[in-house]
């Protein structure tokens, strides 16, 4: 076999090999997590579309928030979440980190401290 396939093979199985571990991100993650304003509980549902992150999240302080400019780099996982507390909209950028069912995340809103905390994935 030629460098030139075995190079295009070898690329091919690495970018198949990325999207399927993309998709363990799929489904329900619970947290529970201190912040400025208190306890806080989220439920996060998380859907992967290759490198690709869509969802939606509900929390006990702002609820049905939409997830937007989500992408997926292997165990890398970043997405912005859009929601209203008290009325007034609030942006949240998020980074994490999935480690089987756990996903270590780093909150920021408008030069506030980041919260940091884990995510774990929620029974079927």
């Amino acid at each position: 076999m030629s460098k030139f396939i075995r190079a295009i093979v070898v690329a091919s199985l690495c970018i198949v090999g990325g999207l399927a571990y993309a998709a363990d991100v799929d489904g329900t993650w619970t947290a529970s997590f201190d912040t400025q304003v208190g306890n806080q509980t989220y439920t996060y549902s998380l859907k992967a579309d290759g490198a690709t992150l869509t969802g939606t999240a509900k929390g006990n302080l702002i609820t049905d928030s939409t997830l937007s400019d989500g992408k997926i780099d292997g165990n890398k996982i970043t997405f912005v979440e859009k929601g209203m507390y008290m009325g007034m909209p609030l942006t949240f950028n998020y980074s994490g980190e999935l480690a089987g069912d756990e996903i270590k995340f780093k909150r920021e809103l408008m030069g506030f401290p980041a919260e940091e905390f884990v995510a774990k994935r929620a029974p079927n």
